[in-house]
């Protein structure tokens, strides 16, 4: 009996370790949390507001100048003041996804590795009921769980204004399809972006140790990545002869397939990453991983 009743509570501290690891990270980045969840929520409020009021007032202010016509006249290049909000606005939402990318890194390669790894906190946690291994997934799996829902969610609703354009704002010749911050902000990429750049953040904790050293060499890290991405794209897929010059875009239909050639390219750079990454902790740590 005595054996039995001093094993029920050893297993019952081993249980909850996960979740223990879990609230622990919510309670020390909860900062970073919060402002993710407020990102996500004033570029969702950003495009909702352009895809309802927003642009009904920029369509509305377009016919009243005389330009929804046949024969626009030579001021209808010029936004008034509801197109220019309209556009800033959904300008702002897409470069939110454009950013976010190294933001992502920056905080991934300093406070969430490189920090721990400083401070000796990591170290403390792996002499507790947390193994190296577990400790690291945990680091992995809880940001890029709150990384795809509201990646995924600003890119529905930016490819819902972007389709749903008005003829005043495809008519001032602005926001095509094949245009870096479009291109990445309406498809898979976008959420593939992020995961990339946490890889590569954790990676560069890992190998540097330090903080702001780590969060620079990541930020250069992803920044190098996205803009070699950026320079590539239009070779990724063939050109059909006699068809649009690379320089001013592809076909339409070829969205999708460079989508995803481009995001199976980032996700296989995200994966090395997180290899590299467990391999490093493994060849520090020895067989406790």
């Amino acid at each position: 009996m005595s054996a039995a009743t001093a094993g029920a509570p050893a297993a019952a501290r081993r249980f909850p370790e996960p979740r223990g690891l879990l609230l622990a990270m919510l309670r020390v980045h909860r900062s970073a949390l919060l402002f993710w969840l407020g990102l996500v929520a004033v570029a969702a409020g950003a495009l909702l507001w352009a895809l309802g009021p927003g642009g009904d007032t920029a369509w509305a202010e377009y016919r009243a100048s005389g330009c929804a016509g046949d024969s626009p006249g030579l001021g209808c290049d010029l936004p008034g003041p509801a197109h220019g909000r309209y556009e800033t606005v959904v300008a702002c939402a897409s470069g939110l996804l454009a950013v976010l990318p190294v933001l992502t890194a920056a905080w991934a390669g300093g406070a969430l590795i490189g920090r721990e790894l400083e401070s000796g906190t990591a170290q403390l946690a792996w002499t507790q009921s947390v193994t190296p291994a577990r400790w690291l997934a945990a680091k992995l799996a809880v940001p890029a769980l709150l990384l795809v829902p509201g990646t995924l969610a600003i890119t529905l609703l930016h490819r819902t204004v972007w389709a749903s354009d008005t003829q005043a704002t495809r008519s001032l010749g602005w926001r095509y399809w094949h245009d870096d911050g479009v291109f990445e902000a309406n498809g898979t990429l976008a959420t593939a972006h992020p995961l990339a750049a946490l890889a590569l953040g954790v990676l560069a904790g890992l190998v540097v140790r330090r903080t702001l050293p780590a969060l620079a060499a990541a930020t250069l890290a992803v920044t190098a990545l996205i803009y070699v991405l950026d320079e590539v794209r239009p070779h990724l897929w063939p050109v059909p002869p006699r068809t649009l010059i690379v320089m001013h875009g592809h076909p339409a239909s070829h969205f999708w397939p460079l989508q995803l050639v481009e995001t199976g390219i980032v996700l296989a750079v995200a994966a090395l990453a997180t290899a590299a990454s467990f391999a490093l902790l493994r060849r520090r740590t020895g067989a406790a991983v």
